[in-house]
């Protein structure tokens, strides 16, 4: 700092600024090389190839150009990253496939490509390197994408693709190719066929399906005994059959809507209630003339359970009662004035809840009803914490609350109130 000629950025070794240029999305990592005079040419020995970062008012024709040259004056033989992502936005035939056929014989370990109209060369389905492989049609783009058989993917072990129309053009031509994936994200958008969609993945940790107006003739069979998390949203067409699901820790199930069909709900719910953890969206209403579908009894595995999308209290002391061995519960609550009390306490809040912690989105004051049978009935319960966000004057209403939360009896001599992170005094927060 002493000398006003000496340039520190150059006097960084070499792997750091070069780690520090991969960050970067690679059009800023050029510009970048401006500032130190070693850094000229840095970054054609870059490995991470993020191609973002072209606003949607430049020309196409300056991207393609752009990865043309990134892709033709590189000196280094390894790709680790090639990301190129525009949701709407198409590029040539030839242009994609000539970079992605240079990335393979650059020995890419990570693809992700996300853009209108996509075409794939032969060359990204036997690729021995790629370890993670991300594939996406761009936003309203429908025309899908298809990929040959076989497919050999030794390597591949992270697998995100969003599919419209047949999955078995695409999806399960890569799963099936894979046979180390660990982590599968499936989107299924416009599908109206009849098939099984059986997922028969040994390898399989991570699992994240979701779909969106597709036929309800579908089942999903999921025979992965190594399954460790598993996530279903979009809409509950599809009845699921848990033919091996061993392993399950923790699932999510954020599903939108049945229409009509309270039994693929019922058993969605019953597969996964061996899970330590789980996390539920709305209960979905099934229509008018049906009753909303109701939680299946759980097993007491389960000990931890999220509920998310503001659910009602009568929902909530369904869920309670439920799960008798429930140890934490997370839960976000509608606003309402008037709470109906179980007339038994439900098990769980008598030996084994302990934590609580509720998100209000309004007035707090139309919860303490809600607050005060917990408080008043859990005979365990070691901390309560009140997550609120408020359009309202915060701080005041905060302290209003306070002290009537404060006056509520506890049944546990050991639990303590947090609002906002903050514990609760008898003198005040």
């Amino acid at each position: 700092m002493s000398s006003k000629h000496v340039d520190r950025l150059s006097m960084l070794p070499e792997e750091i600024w070069l780690h520090i240029l991969s960050l970067l999305p690679l059009k800023f990592a050029v510009q970048a090389t401006i500032l130190s005079k070693q850094w000229r040419h840095t970054w054609t020995l870059l490995t991470n190839l993020n191609f973002d970062g072209f606003h949607p008012i430049h020309d196409k024709q300056r991207l393609e150009t752009f990865v043309d040259g990134v892709m033709k004056y590189r000196i280094t033989s390894q790709v680790n990253i090639f990301r190129l992502c525009y949701v709407y936005w198409s590029v040539r035939k030839s242009a994609l496939s000539n970079w992605i056929n240079e990335a393979v014989r650059l020995n890419v370990r990570e693809l992700d490509i996300e853009l209108i109209r996509l075409e794939l060369p032969l060359s990204l389905f036997t690729c021995k390197t790629l370890t993670k492989l991300r594939l996406s049609n761009g936003r309203y783009d429908k025309s899908g994408w298809e990929c040959p058989c076989p497919v050999n993917l030794p390597c591949l072990k992270i697998l995100d693709i969003t599919v419209y129309g047949d999955p078995f053009l695409n999806a399960f031509k890569l799963i099936s190719g894979s046979p180390m994936l660990e982590s599968l994200s499936l989107q299924i958008l416009l599908h109206s066929g009849e098939e099984e969609y059986i997922f028969n993945i040994p390898t399989l940790k991570r699992m994240k399906l979701s779909f969106h107006n597709c036929s309800d003739t579908n089942k999903v069979v999921l025979n992965v005994p190594n399954l460790e998390s598993l996530y279903v949203g979009g809409k509950m067409f599809s009845l699921f059959v848990m033919e091996d699901v061993s392993s399950l820790v923790a699932a999510t199930i954020k599903c939108h809507s049945i229409y009509g069909r309270g039994d693929l709900w019922d058993a969605l719910l019953k597969g996964v209630g061996g899970v330590k953890s789980l996390s539920i969206g709305k209960v979905p209403y099934i229509s008018y003339i049906s009753p909303p579908p109701g939680i299946p009894n759980m097993s007491r595995k389960v000990k931890q359970l999220v509920l998310e999308d503001s659910w009602k209290s009568k929902e909530i002391v369904q869920v309670l009662e439920s799960c008798p061995g429930l140890e934490h519960l997370h839960v976000q609550k509608s606003a309402e004035f008037d709470w109906i009390a179980p007339k038994l306490v439900p098990a769980c809040m008598l030996t084994n809840l302990t934590t609580i912690k509720l998100k209000v989105l309004g007035d707090m004051k139309c919860d303490v009803k809600f607050l005060e049978y917990m408080l008043g009935n859990g005979q365990v319960l070691k901390r309560v914490t009140i997550i609120w966000k408020s359009i309202c004057n915060i701080r005041q209403e905060i302290m209003l609350c306070s002290q009537q939360l404060l006056k509520l009896p506890r049944a546990s001599r050991d639990c303590e109130i947090y609002v906002n992170e903050t514990m609760l005094r008898s003198t005040g927060i």
